[in-house]
Order: structure tokens, then sequence, then C-alpha cells
């Protein structure tokens, strides 16, 4: 295995970022219209977006296209973009991230608070939702800043009518405190580790049993 901190770069200074980021979103796009039609329910597969795919002013046809291709509504697709890329050119970011909003395609901001976002441009970018990183999740029982960090990018997002969506969540102790502090969503550990499709499939199927 290779770490995508390893690989992603030598791929964006090379290029070859751009098919393999257009091959991650036609697979991902498909699987989850394939997972749609198995009846396993209509969820939201969130896709991480590099800098070099964002900076191409093709993206959003391209998007479109391949929803279309599968037949994917697009509110069930969301592109994940890290605070740098936005904040690079902010008002460039503003335009490319209005042409998805209006296809329906759903955004959110990765690792918020890590970066340097400007609150006077957050209110103008059309996203759904924040991700806090989990550099502040892991010690919210215990640290008082991430405590305070965390509270704040809750009620911000809340604030601006936002989502939220907590990453690196392993325990029992943070999940509840995320949930009492009115945190929308989790990803972690606590849930699942990262699974293969099949796997994930056989997960979503013990769900849906469980619950029906």
């Amino acid at each position: 295995m290779v770490s995508p901190a390893d690989f992603i770069p030598i791929a964006e200074d090379s290029g070859l970022i751009l098919p393999i980021g257009e091959w991650v979103l036609r697979t991902a796009v498909q699987q989850n219209r394939a997972w749609q039609q198995a009846g396993l329910g209509n969820f939201a597969m969130a896709v991480n977006i590099s800098a070099v795919q964002f900076r191409q002013a093709s993206l959003a046809q391209m998007v479109g296209q391949i929803l279309r291709e599968f037949g994917l509504a697009p509110g069930w697709l969301e592109l994940e973009l890290t605070e740098g890329i936005t904040m690079e050119d902010p008002l460039t970011a503003i335009g490319i991230m209005d042409r998805l909003h209006e296809q329906g395609v759903r955004l959110s901001i990765d690792d918020f608070g890590t970066g340097y976002s400007s609150l006077s441009y957050l209110k103008r970018f059309r996203i759904n939702k924040l991700k806090i990183d989990q550099s502040f999740v892991q010690d919210i029982t215990s640290d008082p800043d991430d405590e305070a960090i965390v509270e704040a990018v809750i009620s911000l997002a809340d604030s601006l009518q936002l989502r939220t969506i907590a990453e690196g969540v392993e325990t029992a102790e943070q999940l509840e405190f995320l949930r009492s502090k009115g945190c929308d969503e989790i990803q972690g550990y606590y849930f699942s580790k990262p699974l293969p499709a099949q796997e994930l499939e056989a997960l979503l199927r013990a769900h849906n049993d469980r619950n029906s």
C-alpha cells in the first residue's frame, strides 16, 4: 500500500492526477448508482478533489457528464475541497463552486480549521458541509482547547445553515460529545475502518436488515 500523501504530489506534478481523478470520480458515481439500484439506499458518495483538478475550467462540465452517463442524481455526489484549494484564488473558486452548485452537486470544505479560511469568503462559498479535522477530534474529551474549537465550528456551521461532519471518530466518548454539541455526521474507525466495495456492501446490507 502506498499512502496518498506519497503518490498524490507526484501525480499532481506529472499531470497524472487529471486522468486518475476522473477515473476515481467515474468509479465512485458508477458504484453509488449500482448500490442504489441494488436497493441499498440513497446516500451521497464523497470524492476528494485535488487542487490541480479544481483549477480545470472543465471540471463542472466533466462532473455533469459523468452523472448523466450513469444516471445518478447530482444530490448524491459530494465533492470535498480543502481549505487551501478554495483560498488559493477565492474569486475563481467561487465561480467554480457556483457552477457545481447550480448542477445540484454537494460541496464540502475538508479539514476545516487547519488552513486559513477567510470568514468573509466562507459565507460566499456555495457549500453544504464543513468537515472537522481529526486533529481537533482526537482529544476533544480531554483538551479544553480542542473542545472549544470543535464547538465553535459546529456553532458557525449551524449559523450558516451548513451541516458538519467530524473526522477520525474512534471512541464512544468522542461520539457522545459530538452528538451533544449538535454535530450532524461522523466518520472514523468507531463506525468502520475503510473497506473495499464488496465488504462495504455487506455492511450496508446488514445495517438495512437491522433497521427493516
